[in-house]
């Protein structure tokens, strides 16, 4: 419970101050809809739709009025037991999109109460979203569902990237108790490209074993959709590892259904994040025919 609360709950009896306390112990329901529109030049946020605390701290148009990148904010600062948060973005056709948050995802322990956040990618003809959240940090004791479903259509592109902390290793923590789950699907028209299912426990022997985790503690994972990679870019991105702290273990795939996956396992958020951004930069301009530009957030 949040100093605010506790206050709320010391000084004011009233019946509104006591509900309000009680949902927020029970866990926030909290959503988030947006939808954009190409008009004209300029790709334009026209639905903003939220419930709870979940909700859009800005839009910015640091590349022109082609593409919208816009920041999603949860204030709480983070996901505990019982929360279920929900994001659907729906990209009209030749609408360029680029989503991120703030800071950190960051699942608390659970308290015996399971917590999901589930996001929804729609991008219609010729439309790119480019969905890039900064890490997500696994609290000991979580017991959280992250899922994430992309549908495209016919000439859309999309792209995204995740990158998983498990424990808060500046801290000494280690993700020995509770679970994490993670589900991603990628369709198009209807079909699935691809998918990953992922259940992890805390101290499952999947964190140390060399085929899982390999006793690092993140893990990178980023994913293209449409565009035209060809050898010489794939052998681009595999050489992105080069020059990689030593403990990191990189790779590149690029499936026969054309969705190209860049992984990464280390010990640090932030050396996951520059491998990323590496592949990132190479492979923008193949999907969205622009150079890659970092959201300014991201230095802060």
């Amino acid at each position: 419970m949040t100093p605010a609360l506790r206050a709320v709950r010391r000084h004011d009896p009233s019946p509104v101050a006591v509900a309000g306390t009680a949902a927020a112990m029970a866990g926030w329901d909290a959503a988030l809809a947006l939808s954009y529109e190409r008009r004209g030049p300029r790709t334009v946020m026209a639905k903003n739709e939220h419930t709870g605390p979940l909700v859009v701290q800005k839009s910015l148009y640091p590349e022109g009025d082609a593409i919208c990148h816009t920041v999603i904010l949860h204030p709480p600062g983070g996901i505990a037991g019982g929360d279920n948060l929900a994001i659907h973005i729906e990209a009209g056709p030749g609408t360029e999109v680029l989503l991120t948050t703030p800071g950190a995802t960051k699942w608390y322990k659970a308290n015996s109460r399971p917590a999901s956040q589930r996001t929804h990618l729609r991008a219609a003809a010729n439309a790119v979203v480019e969905w890039l959240p900064l890490e997500t940090i696994v609290f000991d004791g979580t017991d959280a569902h992250s899922s994430l479903t992309v549908d495209v259509d016919e000439g859309a592109r999309a792209a995204g990237w995740d990158m998983v902390a498990f424990g808060r290793s500046a801290a000494g923590e280690r993700f020995t108790h509770g679970r994490f789950r993670q589900t991603i699907e990628i369709r198009r028209n209807g079909v699935l490209l691809w998918a990953e299912y992922g259940d992890v426990g805390g101290g499952d022997e999947l964190l140390s074993a060399p085929a899982g985790y390999a006793g690092r503690t993140v893990s990178g994972l980023l994913w293209v959709c449409g565009g035209v990679v060809d050898d010489a870019a794939l052998a681009a991105c595999r050489e992105a590892a080069r020059g990689s702290p030593p403990r990191m273990l990189a790779g590149v795939t690029c499936l026969p259904s054309g969705v190209l996956l860049a992984r990464c396992l280390c010990d640090s958020t932030e050396h996951a994040r520059q491998y990323l951004l590496r592949v990132w930069n190479l492979l923008r301009p193949l999907y969205a025919g622009r150079v890659a530009a970092a959201p300014r957030l991201w230095a802060t």
